[in-house]
């Protein structure tokens, strides 16, 4: 008896393990997550190539993967860590004018345009990360509606400094100025001018930065959502005072999900900055964070793959759309009302699951029988 229970044990464990290793739910989510964008980008361009495409929609091809980018980045905030973020914006903007500052500084002295995107890019990541550690250290011992006021204010300030900086070269030296213009600074030597924004910038993201963005957002949001140090964040989600009675610094995982998120975000800013030769501070204002939530809430909090799906569609429809451009977030409302009440309610709830049932391929009963038989004598 006691040797057959430690088979039976060693079988359990074993499964177990097979099972973890796995990983079927990461492995399903990053198929579908990589199936959509990389399925997305092959068809727009086969579509593009076929002249089945207007420009004007093309045009969009580089914003459609920023908000992607940035859904996905929110989405490790709201959904795997629980907390409502209303300052997306703030970090975009930061990684979109440092990365405009670092392109023309490198511009001065390489022509090599990959190296100055991929350099850009990293630059706008770090000072948006850097941002993000600042802000995140006093108030992320706050929490809900308290949490979202503060990010909100926080994204409104970085909106108005940017509103009073001044960057340029003279003498082929960066100089700096906060609240006035720099003095002999010719228009062609300016970088930055306050309310103005970033004019002149030479336009370097394409369509392919924007896949390898999204992509690289992806495995990043992804590969630490199934980390050990995800985990503690979703626990922490989850019930907070049974994470701090495990000994889970909760201060340590919030900031830590709040300033990669920040981070993802400014490299999607950047990306974004370097597809426009003029790039204003008011682009960046509450409505574009506004927009990033909807994008998360609307493709599913928490759910990767819906997120990409919500943030390509709602990017795309107003420009097909654009002779209904004025009721856009009159419609947004709507429908972010209409999803609330369909998933909140538990009669609407359970109707969408039995329907959902009825669609699903159901599963051979015999071959999950013979399944259990088969691990039953493997156990003895």
């Amino acid at each position: 008896m006691a040797e057959r229970a430690e088979r039976i044990l060693k079988n359990i464990g074993l499964r177990g393990l097979k099972n973890a290793v796995k990983g079927n739910d990461y492995r399903r989510e990053a198929s579908i997550s990589y199936g959509i964008l990389v399925g997305g980008y092959i068809l727009l361009q086969l579509l593009t190539a076929a002249g089945l495409i207007s420009h004007n929609l093309q045009g969009q091809f580089v914003p459609i993967c920023v908000y992607i980018s940035l859904a996905v980045s929110l989405n490790l905030v709201v959904g795997i860590s629980g907390e409502l973020s209303l300052g997306h914006a703030g970090f975009m903007a930061v990684g979109a004018f440092g990365g405009v500052l670092m392109s023309r500084i490198l511009g001065q002295s390489m022509s090599f345009e990959p190296a100055i995107v991929i350099i850009s890019m990293i630059f706008g990541a770090i000072v948006a990360s850097i941002a993000g550690f600042i802000i995140g250290i006093p108030i992320l011992g706050l929490r809900g509606d308290y949490l979202a006021i503060v990010t909100l204010a926080f994204g409104e300030i970085i909106r108005n400094l940017m509103n009073v900086m001044y960057f340029g070269f003279v003498d082929g030296k960066l100089k700096f100025a906060f609240n006035h213009t720099i003095e002999g600074i010719e228009d062609t030597d300016r970088i930055i001018t306050g309310a103005i924004g970033a004019t002149g910038t030479k336009t370097m993201s394409n369509f392919t930065w924007g896949l390898l963005l999204c992509l690289f957002t992806v495995f990043i949001v992804l590969n630490l959502k199934n980390s050990k140090q995800g985990r503690a964040i979703m626990s922490i989600r989850d019930n907070r005072i049974a994470g701090e009675s495990i000994g889970l610094d909760v201060r340590k995982y919030k900031l830590m999900a709040f300033v990669v998120s920040a981070a993802l975000a400014g490299m999607a800013g950047c990306l974004f900055g370097l597809n426009y030769s003029t790039l204003v501070p008011v682009k960046f204002n509450f409505n574009t964070s506004v927009l990033v939530l909807v994008f998360v809430v609307l493709g599913g909090v928490g759910n990767i793959w819906g997120g990409i799906i919500a943030a390509a569609l709602l990017t795309v429809l107003p420009e097909t759309f654009r002779q209904f451009a004025d009721y856009r977030m009159l419609t947004y409302a709507i429908v972010l009302i209409l999803v609330m009440i369909a998933t909140y309610n538990p009669s609407i709830k359970s109707r969408l699951n039995a329907f959902l049932g009825k669609i699903r391929p159901k599963k051979n009963k015999g071959s999950s029988k013979a399944k259990r038989k088969k691990s039953g004598k493997e156990a003895e």
